[in-house]
């Protein structure tokens, strides 16, 4: 008897500190989100930059322009002309960054060049050291190189612990200015369409983990692109105010929270684990977006981090 009620008690001690621990660390997570993201002294990416796309595999024209598209909108010359809210609307938050440190330093981004590797020319399996090759292919002056992976390439980490990355890469000794050795910005977002579409492409599919909303239609009919169109608009906000690692950031250096990631699956207001919030409905497809972008399209984009207010900013 006297053995069961030890036990009872050393139950009810574990309970105790696992509610104690939780809520450590949702005080943790509430103490995160009132801070500004840091700024680390570094370089941001400043002045026109060109955005190069390098397909990887097999990818439909179509697919291609829901990219193309997307990255023409962030810098839609007149966002007030355009139908709000709109993606250059969106984009605009990442000012706010730039004008803590000067007021005179912005940022414009336009679609550059698009490569295709249709053939696979590093197989189907690819490491980091293959992301930052096929990153190499485009320009590096005064651009970001975004790779793209179709559904049926597997790369390292994919799916298990991320939908996409961005960092910087030493740029080639033909491109180098003056002999100085200098850094490029690169992007990598995967279609996670066949490999992993819970956890990259939701709210456009069942998540794999977590409370069980149905999914919402896709704004342009295809959830594995759409998936990246979320993926990239977050990938582009970390790039943009965090570009070479000592930018913008909060947290341990190799995992940082960035100006999208500190709002994670929030999409619209009242959102909150397992649903996006209260979105844009389009009245004939049924799609879900919050953002009006280039040539009619519409897209779903994520909350970004607002320094001016210390919250996760919305554009519906």
């Amino acid at each position: 008897m006297a053995s069961q009620n030890v036990l009872k008690l050393l139950f009810l001690i574990s309970l105790f500190q696992i509610s104690l621990a939780a809520r450590s660390l949702s005080q943790v997570a509430q103490g995160q989100q009132s801070q500004l993201l840091q700024y680390h002294n570094g370089p941001l990416l400043s002045g026109k930059i060109s955005v190069n796309l390098i397909w990887y595999g097999k990818f439909k024209p179509s697919q291609k322009a829901i990219i193309s598209d997307f990255i023409t909108s962030l810098s839609s010359a007149s966002p007030l002309k355009t139908n709000q809210p709109s993606v250059a609307t969106w984009w605009k938050t990442t000012e706010k960054y730039y004008h803590l440190i000067s007021k005179k330093s912005t940022l414009s981004l336009s679609l550059g060049k698009q490569i295709s590797d249709e053939t696979y020319s590093l197989g189907k399996s690819i490491k980091n050291s293959d992301l930052v090759t096929l990153a190499s292919k485009g320009e590096q002056k005064d651009a970001i190189n975004v790779v793209l992976t179709a559904s049926d390439v597997t790369v390292e980490g994919f799916c298990m612990s991320r939908c996409g990355t961005h960092g910087a890469a030493a740029g080639s000794k033909s491109g180098q200015i003056k002999g100085k050795n200098y850094k490029f910005a690169y992007v990598w977002v995967g279609n996670s369409e066949t490999q992993c579409p819970g956890q990259c492409a939701w709210p456009f599919h069942q998540p794999i983990y977590g409370p069980q909303s149905p999914p919402l239609v896709a704004p342009n009919n295809d959830v594995g692109l759409d998936g990246m169109v979320i993926n990239l608009a977050s990938l582009l906000a970390g790039t943009a105010t965090n570009p070479f690692g000592n930018g913008y950031f909060q947290g341990p250096k190799e995992a940082p929270l960035e100006a999208a990631s500190a709002c994670p699956g929030v999409y619209g207001k009242g959102a909150y684990p397992g649903y996006a919030g209260n979105l844009l409905v389009d009245a004939t497809t049924g799609a879900s977006y919050n953002a009006h972008g280039a040539n009619g399209r519409k897209y779903l984009v994520p909350a970004l981090y607002d320094p001016a207010t210390s919250s996760c900013s919305t554009l519906v």
